[in-house]
């Protein structure tokens, strides 16, 4: 199957405006910008046939395509990732079998993260969307706590069926539990990886669907899938001792470089 990976990025984010274009440090010193940073983890995905970022900004198209990167202009009316991700394939002809959403704050995505979250929704034929989601250790589910005790938005975290069918997903920390963990220790909580695998039947409904209550409360955009009734998957990824976070805060960026370093990401 041909499989497209789009990053959307654009420039006006309230909570940390000109985000993609911010610098990060890694374990050799070199310095790359946050978009570089994703660009590069989705080009090392195996089985891809193209990657692209989309943007609604002249200084991120410019500076994707001075580092090589493939750039595609849309509209600023775009409210999301998903409904950038589905201007971009129809831009492109939008005649890929899967389109991959690698968002543009999330440059500690390993490889296998996307390349078994698209044979997951290959294997499941009733899903439209599927997205992965990790089990903290009690390090990152200390993390979460901790950023919503001092009121930042951090990571968004997963429940699901049995059958691993979404039931919810929510910027607070769920489901509650009252234990405490060591930092090894492996918890009842799933963090949810910011990528989605969609079907192209799925992804260019998205658009004309009216945003529901939830997506507006939780500022979540794979809701409106849920809300409408699609079955989106939650697809079960190992980090296999890699650390991941997203970059949603600038007080995100010395954890994020903190981490390469630790791992011997340049």
């Amino acid at each position: 199957m041909s499989v497209l990976i789009v990053i959307p990025a654009r420039y006006a984010s309230t909570r940390y405006p000109g985000k993609p274009l911010a610098e990060l440090t890694g374990a050799s010193g070199v310095s790359r910008s946050l978009i570089e940073r994703s660009w590069r983890a989705a080009c090392d995905v195996n089985g891809v046939d193209r990657v692209v970022v989309a943007t609604d900004d002249d200084r991120i198209k410019t500076a994707v395509e001075a580092f090589g990167a493939e750039g595609v202009m849309t509209s600023t009316d775009c409210a999301n990732g998903t409904e950038r991700c589905a201007e971009a394939h129809s831009v492109l002809g939008g005649n890929y079998d899967l389109v991959v959403n690698l968002q543009g704050d999330a440059p500690l995505t390993p490889h296998w993260f996307v390349e078994s979250l698209v044979q997951g929704l290959i294997s499941a034929p009733d899903a439209e969307i599927a997205t992965p989601v990790l089990r903290c250790e009690g390090a990152a589910l200390n993390g979460l706590l901790a950023d919503r005790k001092e009121g930042r938005v951090g990571g968004t975290t997963a429940v699901f069926a049995a059958d691993h069918r979404a039931l919810y997903f929510s910027k607070e920390v769920i489901p509650f539990t009252s234990s405490t963990y060591s930092e090894t220790e492996m918890t009842p909580v799933f963090h949810h990886v910011g990528v989605y695998a969609y079907r192209p039947k799925a992804l260019a409904a998205y658009p004309s669907w009216s945003t529901g209550p939830l997506e507006q409360l939780e500022g979540l955009e794979q809701l409106r899938f849920m809300e409408n009734g699609r079955a989106v998957l939650c697809v079960e990824v190992e980090a296999k001792g890699r650390e991941f976070w997203e970059l949603n805060n600038p007080e995100d960026v010395p954890k994020i470089e903190s981490m390469m370093v630790r791992m011997g990401l340049e």
